[in-house]
């Protein structure tokens, strides 16, 4: 069944990750994704474990490259020829979205911005993932995931009291501005379709990282004051917390509304005469002794593994309760998995693989991730001469010319 942005055109001008994952989201939902690159050397993605002194993975892929890149069709060009942008212009009027991610004024000067493609297609959404928003003293700022998690403030939102600012591996802030951008094409393709208006989009670092932690922003906001981290041996609610089981496995509580669960939790540890006990009488109590139970709740789950746990707390009561996985857990974890948020790909080069599913499942028109990355410049002949209507002497003469 297809996707539900089938005929949807994306020209996706971007590097690296922030930009190139809003673009893969899009073409996971079946839209068709051609990914403008530099002539030679192509996105620099292609060859980032050789600029972090790494070899790259089998078969001369990386799996940075290709999660971030995947169902995408590779068209090579040097944009600073105007045979090139020629050929942008002529896509661009052939396609519904621009997606790019270069520095503020850097599409000005190659004759790509939203003015110089809107004139060949007054409807085209033109999507910039930007650094720190279109305005402002820094808007023209390069920006990286680092930095976007640094100005964000989530550097120093995670972590224990007092700790040094943490920085998130795995490009969050890319991620986040990415999943950011593809909403806003989302809403500008609806826009679109209600009133026929083309637009342009932007999505930051900075204001994606924000839209995360909404809740912590907002209480700065609205009371002024920022919603302190919390040490997990003094956590105010410890059926709120995490505790190390004997097999050095860990659990989660999430017992919110922990005294309407303390009775029947005290009686599936065995600590039943912690009930009556004043210290832990009510959520305030517990909160004012808190570094005293965590202490004795670290002691009782240290007793027993935690597969053991699990099921004491399934047979013991409606608790509210999860193990904490490492990133290593996830493709094996049978929730996962039932959920296709990890699945299986028979990939044409690497064969058999595993590919970061979808987290959105839609029931008539779903979208599916199974797809590999492009060669450099794999279907610049094929778009030219299906797509633009190049002859082969077209293409002969571009390629001479250093243009494709």
């Amino acid at each position: 069944m297809d996707g539900p942005l089938k005929g949807i055109r994306v020209i996706d001008w971007t590097i690296w990750q922030q930009g190139p994952v809003a673009t893969t989201m899009l073409a996971d939902l079946g839209a068709e994704v051609i990914k403008l690159e530099e002539r030679e050397r192509g996105d620099p993605g292609r060859g980032i474990f050789a600029v972090a002194g790494q070899s790259t993975d089998r078969s001369g892929r990386n799996f940075y490259f290709e999660a971030n890149n995947r169902h995408k069709k590779s068209v090579a060009l040097d944009l600073k020829r105007p045979e090139a942008r020629e050929i942008v212009y002529r896509l661009a009027a052939r396609s519904d979205v621009f997606v790019q991610n270069f520095r503020k004024g850097v599409a000005k000067r190659l004759g790509l911005d939203y003015e110089s493609l809107r004139a060949h297609n007054p409807h085209l959404i033109y999507a910039t993932a930007s650094g720190y928003g279109p305005e402002g003293p820094d808007s023209a700022e390069p920006s990286f995931d680092y930095l976007g998690q640094a100005r964000s403030g989530i550097m120093k939102a995670i972590g224990a009291p007092g700790s040094e600012p943490s920085y998130i591996f795995g490009g969050v802030a890319d991620q986040m501005g990415a999943i950011m951008l593809a909403y806003g094409v989302l809403a500008a393709l609806l826009a679109r379709e209600r009133s026929g208006v083309g637009q342009t989009v932007d999505a930051s670092h900075l204001g994606s990282m924000i839209a995360l932690q909404g809740l912590n922003v907002s209480a700065r906001a609205f009371m002024g004051m920022e919603l302190a981290r919390n040490s997990r041996t003094e956590a105010f609610n410890p059926l709120w917390n995490h505790y190390r089981c004997a097999d050095g496995k860990w659990i989660c509580l999430g017992m919110l509304q922990a005294d309407r669960y303390w009775k029947d939790f005290c009686a599936a540890l065995g600590l039943g005469e912690l009930v009556d006990d004043p210290r832990f009488k009510d959520i305030r109590s517990r909160g004012q002794n808190a570094a005293a139970l965590v202490e004795i709740f670290d002691r009782r789950f240290a007793e027993k593994p935690r597969d053991e746990w699990m099921r004491i707390l399934k047979a013991g009561g409606d608790f509210i309760y999860t193990i904490v996985n490492s990133v290593s857990d996830l493709p094996d974890d049978p929730q996962v998995r039932s959920n296709q948020y990890v699945v299986d790909y028979e990939h044409p080069v690497l064969g058999g693989i595993q590919l970061v599913g979808l987290p959105v499942r839609l029931s008539e028109t779903p979208g599916d991730p199974r797809g590999h990355a492009p060669e450099l410049g794999e279907h610049t002949e094929t778009i030219l001469t299906e797509l633009l209507g190049y002859g082969w002497d077209d293409i002969a003469r571009l390629r001479d010319a250093n243009v494709i």
